[in-house]
Formats: C-alpha cells, sequence, structure tokens
C-alpha cells in the first residue's frame, strides 16, 4: 500500500468505499455486525493479518493450552506486524471472547493499527479506553477457550461473511469495517477521496435548499461548472 492511499483512506468512509467497491461488482466487502468499542478514533487503516477460530473440542482446548508459547492467538498477538490489523474469524459467535484487554493492549503496544472480531471482546471498556481501534460483534466475558479453538494464522478466512485474504486493506471507521482487496486499494482509494469532495459539495447543497433531482447523480447541466468553482474557492 503506498504512503498516499493510506492517507486517502484515513479521510474517507466505509460508506462511500463501498460505493467504490459496488462499482466494480464487490457487493460483499463490508464485515457485517461489527461495531467499534470507541467511534471518536481516527480511520483504521492497515493490511490484514488473520486469525481463525474453530469449534472447540474440550479436550484440546483447556485453561493450560496458554502455556504454550506457540498456541495460535499468542502468537499471532506477538507477530502480528505493526501497522497491520489483525482481523479474527470467531464464527460470528460472539458467546466466547475472541480475546480481551491485556491482548489487545499488547497489539496496541507493537503498533498494530487495529483489531477486528466478528465475535466478541472481554473487558471492552478497557479496550474502549485504549489508543487502538477494535471491532466487535459485541462484549462477552467467557474465555474463547470455552468455545473457541485458535487454528489459524494468517490464511484466508471468513469474518462478518466477508473474504478476508491476508494483506488486503482494512479501513475501518465510526460505522464499521470494510475489506478491500489489495490490488485494488490505489484506485479505490483514489476514487473515493474524488466521491468524498463531490459528496461534500452535494451536502453542502442540500442543506442550502437544494433538491437533490439533478445534483446526486450530477445529470444537471450546471452542476459540474458550479462544483468547479466550489472546488477552486474551498482548495479542494
Amino acid at each position: 500500500m503506498l504512503p498516499d492511499t493510506r492517507r486517502q483512506l484515513m479521510a474517507v468512509s466505509t460508506a462511500t468505499l463501498c460505493t467504490a467497491l459496488f462499482k466494480r461488482g464487490l457487493r460483499h466487502q463490508f464485515i457485517q455486525n461489527v461495531r467499534p468499542l470507541n467511534p471518536a478514533l481516527p480511520n483504521m487503516v492497515g493490511p490484514a493479518y488473520t486469525l481463525r477460530y474453530m469449534p472447540a473440542r474440550e479436550d484440546l482446548n483447556g485453561i493450560a493450552v496458554f502455556t504454550d508459547r506457540a498456541h495460535p492467538q499468542r502468537k499471532a498477538v506477538e507477530e502480528c506486524p505493526a501497522g497491520a490489523v489483525l482481523v479474527i474469524d470467531s464464527r460470528q459467535d460472539a458467546r466466547a471472547a475472541s480475546a480481551g484487554g491485556i491482548l489487545v493492549s499488547r497489539l496496541m503496544v507493537r503498533g498494530v493499527a487495529g483489531v477486528v472480531t466478528d465475535g466478541g471482546f472481554r473487558d471492552s471498556p478497557d479496550i474502549a479506553r485504549l489508543a487502538i481501534p477494535a471491532y466487535h460483534q459485541r462484549p462477552s466475558a467467557p474465555t474463547n477457550l470455552t468455545l473457541h479453538q485458535a487454528i489459524g494464522i494468517n490464511e484466508p478466512i471468513g469474518c462478518g461473511d466477508t473474504p478476508v485474504f491476508p494483506g488486503d486493506i482494512v479501513v475501518g471507521d465510526a460505522e464499521g469495517v470494510v475489506v478491500i482487496p489489495a490490488h485494488l486499494a490505489d484506485e479505490i482509494a483514489a476514487e473515493a477521496t474524488e466521491m468524498t469532495v463531490f459528496e461534500d459539495y452535494v451536502q453542502e447543497q442540500v442543506l442550502a435548499g437544494r433538491s437533490v433531482l439533478g445534483l446526486y447523480p450530477p445529470t444537471d447541466a450546471d452542476v459540474a461548472g458550479h462544483f468547479a468553482r466550489w472546488r477552486a474557492a474551498a482548495g479542494r
């Protein structure tokens, strides 16, 4: 991902990105049923690094597994690269936590850009106070071991019915999380930036009383010229 791409993605909404992706035939890139613990944080942007859970088998998933330094959950937390987003496939099951405050704190200290699960986090009030974007379905106090067995690191996963491949670009804002295929990230970011400028113009016009008909989409003959003058005056 180019530095300009990251800068652009920090300033656009997941809604605008979804529209740009839809224009290319991609309809299911918004991770369903995940919400930010702290909507006030800046956008989350980074390449995906993945962790996959499967249903736990009781004889293989007792509390002692955490003493294994190679346990996939612990290993993922220690190896997720700085600037990446840890994306967790918890089978859309929030009855047991995907991680908790200590592990998310470790990700933050290591410089990870954010963490997403289609399950839940324990210690969610503590996580909400951290300076790392975190997205989940809902709070969940029980440890992941009660239901989930960590089984795979940095492989293709599904998260909230969205396919996530390692290296895909993950963007989160106050509404949720969208996944951009890596090969499209630069062009999607550039297009979304242009869309955002135009939509800011449209919003201003609508608040001033103009109808959306002929404005959005811009089919009236006067819109292009008026928008160009507005943009020049706004320095955008």
